[in-house]
């Protein structure tokens, strides 16, 4: 059972506190006069990297589980959010949801498929699946082909109301991971990335937490897929089912520290601040990208929070560590 309060005390309900009266003051912010369309632009896209970078993050710096396909939930969701709104003319909730639980789904039935795999052979395994559903997504006439569709969402939600929902989902994901790890299950994950073999032998369900942390990922990053294209306006296969998608998120994770509550948030924050600013630089932006990743990994392996909590001593919103018992 998930008790993410208990031994919430001292320094953690300090930190929960700032982490709240954060959220609230954020939330509110598309209520002052002096933000642009673009500021919210930017925050928005900040906020969904945040939840994607912390789905990643739950696979592989909890769980062990390098995931190299998230783009297919993005893509899924994005479609699912354009033929519920566009093609049906249904509400932006329902769209939202759908695509939350059709990702979710899809994750749990690749679990059969996939997660039996271990290391580079699962990672490949989920680059490859989400190509094939790209592929069947080009060849399909209901989306209109590689040709695409709109995103038609009546009422539209203005940026700010976009930075809102965005922001609630950052903040909702970043408490169901600390949850996690603070349950039974969290000490399994870890155990499990640390010696799957021994995790087993103290009694470990290994597929068991495989299945639910890809289904919790697909499953948050299905709602930040429908986010992302309710944003966009418009979806293509191609660019949903980019690899693109992972580089960025991976990017975001080991930027802000991998295995770590805060780093997700920090380097989803860091990348999308760097890619709008590498922006006017077409075809180089990649290779600047790539050039800050390297010199973080050899001049901070544990990232900017992990940095941090070294040089501090403490681990930022740490987890209880129950006992497997």
């Amino acid at each position: 059972m998930i008790q993410w309060t208990k031994g919430l005390n001292g320094q953690k309900k300090i930190e929960f506190a700032a982490f709240f009266v954060i959220i609230v003051f954020l939330f509110i912010v598309p209520l002052f006069s002096g933000t642009t369309d673009n500021m919210m632009r930017i925050a928005f896209n900040m906020t969904v990297y945040m939840a994607l970078a912390q789905m990643w993050n739950l696979m592989c710096g909890h769980a062990g589980l390098l995931l190299l396909g998230q783009q297919l939930f993005i893509g899924v969701s994005g479609f699912t959010t354009a033929i519920i709104c566009t093609t049906y003319g249904l509400p932006f909730p329902l769209a939202l949801i759908s695509s939350g639980v059709i990702s979710a789904i899809i994750a749990l039935l690749l679990s059969i498929l996939l997660l039996r795999m271990r290391g580079l052979y699962f990672a490949i395994a989920t680059w490859v699946f989400s190509e094939m559903v790209k592929i069947l997504f080009t060849g399909w006439s209901m989306v209109n082909y590689s040709g695409g569709m709109t995103v038609n969402v009546v009422p539209y939600p203005t940026l700010g109301q976009q930075f809102q929902m965005g922001l609630g989902l950052a903040a909702g994901t970043f408490i169901l991971v600390y949850a996690i790890l603070n349950s039974k299950i969290g000490l399994g994950l870890n155990a499990m990335r640390d010696d799957a073999d021994a995790a087993e032998g103290l009694g470990v369900s290994i597929f068991k937490s495989k299945t639910f942390c890809f289904t919790v990922c697909g499953f948050v990053s299905g709602l930040a897929g429908s986010l992302i294209y309710l944003n966009k306006l418009s979806i293509f296969p191609n660019g949903a089912f980019s690899m693109d998608w992972t580089i960025a998120i991976v990017f975001s994770v080991i930027i802000g520290g991998i295995g770590t509550a805060v780093g997700p948030l920090v380097g989803g924050a860091i990348y999308v601040f760097l890619f709008n600013i590498l922006a006017r630089y077409p075809g180089y932006s990649n290779v600047i990208l790539g050039i800050i990743a390297i010199a973080v990994i050899l001049s901070a392996p544990k990232g900017i929070v992990g940095t941090i909590q070294n040089l501090f001593g403490r681990e930022f919103f740490s987890s209880n560590r129950p006992s497997l018992e």
